[in-house]
């Protein structure tokens, strides 16, 4: 096998003792530094380059660290009438998975670049960390990369706010198969109400 299987199997098993033990000594470094790091290398190789990563100029990789937990249900000003339990407040499951707002805010963050993937690296009781792979598209290696400057094209600003990432794409619904998968809606819910709520009718010719 080759080192990144190797690597690969030892990613697989997470809850080893070695594994466990570099997890804590990461999340106290990651806890030290702000939560949008520039790194050098990753920290997971060979799923970055799984995800389309190269070690070349005009890539980049961020990592972020995202802040455990649900969403609260907003109230007018404030106010809750009787107990919170009763309100619909807590328990509610935002529709953006953490990875997918990780990438929003990198790419907020670095501007000039465009997000191509991200992958997990670690978590704590606070907080989730991605790596996030970034790309820059000004840039001549970039542009003249048959392999990857599809990313250069005007379709591809700001693909992790529409969804166009991998984690979106699970988000919308796009990675469920089988017999359950029609119950999922998938694409966009503006155009799925456009359709419904449209009457058409055949050109008279």
């Amino acid at each position: 096998m080759g080192a990144y299987k190797y690597l690969e199997e030892i990613w697989k098993k997470k809850s080893c003792d070695m594994m466990r033990f570099l997890f804590r000594l990461r999340a106290w470094e990651y806890r030290q530094l702000p939560n949008i790091y520039r790194v050098n290398n990753s920290t997971r190789p060979d799923k970055a380059r799984k995800l389309g990563y190269k070690k070349k100029q005009g890539f980049s990789i961020q990592r972020v660290a995202i802040r455990r937990g649900g969403r609260k249900m907003q109230r007018p000003q404030g106010i809750v009438y009787g107990k919170p339990k009763h309100q619909g407040i807590s328990h509610l499951k935002p529709p953006r998975t953490l990875k997918v707002v990780a990438e929003g805010r990198v790419a907020r963050k670095c501007a000039n670049t465009r997000v191509l993937n991200s992958y997990w690296i670690n978590e704590d009781a606070t907080y989730k960390y991605y790596e996030v792979i970034c790309v820059d598209v000004q840039h001549n290696g970039i542009r003249n990369d048959p392999r990857i400057n599809w990313i250069c094209n005007a379709t591809h600003k700001h693909r992790e706010m529409r969804g166009l990432t991998s984690a979106g794409r699970k988000s919308r619904g796009f990675k469920s198969h089988g017999h359950k998968a029609k119950k999922r809606q998938g694409g966009s819910w503006r155009a799925k109400w456009r359709n419904k709520n449209t009457v058409t009718f055949k050109r008279y010719r």
